[in-house]
């Protein structure tokens, strides 16, 4: 036997031995992933279909985009403000008067913990 056919034969006889298979493999990745994406909080989240449920968009948005909702309220304005204004359900006439508020409150908002930080916004835009 040539020796490079001995070193392309020993990394599947390694597997072999292992107990190592594509399948076992395969259903361990599967296994842990279900068990990530099935806990409680998760299928509160997320519709059957994988889609964000409704209520939860404001909360999703605000945590991934945190930073930049947090420049557009120390202006009073921008994209990611007027987006969580849209999120809260404001109409176009209404973003001006909640921006104007959501500055006015700046330093109370970024004070807040998240939870409450989110409260405070739909009190705002009401």
């Amino acid at each position: 036997m040539k020796p490079a056919a001995v070193w392309t034969l020993l990394p599947v006889l390694i597997l072999l031995a292992s107990g190592c298979t594509l399948k076992s493999t395969v259903k361990q990745t599967t296994d842990t992933t279900s068990n990530v994406t099935g806990t409680t909080s998760g299928r509160t989240w997320f519709t059957e279909e994988g889609l964000l449920h409704p209520e939860h968009k404001v909360a999703a948005f605000a945590a991934l985009n945190q930073a930049n909702v947090e420049q557009d309220l120390a202006r009073g304005q921008g994209e990611y403000l007027t987006s969580l204004g849209t999120l809260l359900g404001l109409t176009n006439d209404q973003q001006a008067s909640f921006q104007a508020k959501a500055q006015g409150s700046f330093e109370t908002l970024l004070a807040s913990d998240h939870d409450t930080r989110l409260q405070q916004l739909r009190m705002l835009a009401r």
